[in-house]
């Protein structure tokens, strides 16, 4: 299984809006592409797709730009994989008559432990694990 760049661009935008939730104000785009090192027509693309499944939401005018839907605590990995993905993990084998069964299980077995673990992580876990490491650093 291999993740696309895509996706981990939409994860690095989620978790930069993340750290500007509690502030209420929206981040342009090409602000949000600096600080996560991600091309910024590229990003536009993603944020617009994030936006479509209602992980982000975008306001306009002068202070516009793009905003979580929702608080970091509510938004997972999984959420974010799924928006850019569809499947996290899917194989032919998972519906291929010609696979064995027990191959098949362990296929079945494999996906269904990918998405619990994406399931499991959201926005405000990666927050709450950066504040540690910052103040693990200054002691």
């Amino acid at each position: 299984m291999k993740l696309s760049v895509k996706s981990d661009y939409a994860a690095r935008a989620v978790l930069g809006l993340a750290r500007q939730f509690h502030t209420g104000e929206s981040v342009r785009a090409e602000t949000l592409a600096a600080g996560q090192g991600v091309p910024a027509n590229y990003l536009v693309q993603i944020l617009i797709e994030l936006k479509s499944q209602q992980i982000v939401k975008s306001q306009r005018g002068k202070e516009g730009g793009y905003l979580l839907a929702r608080p970091p605590a509510e938004i997972t990995l999984a959420d974010v994989l799924h928006c850019i993905h569809g499947e996290i993990f899917d194989s032919p084998a998972l519906t291929d008559p010609a696979c064995t069964p027990e191959l098949r299980n362990a296929w079945r077995h494999l996906k269904e432990t990918i998405e619990k673990a994406a399931n499991e992580i959201n926005f405000q876990q990666l927050l709450d694990q950066a504040q540690n490491k910052e103040k693990m650093y200054y002691i």
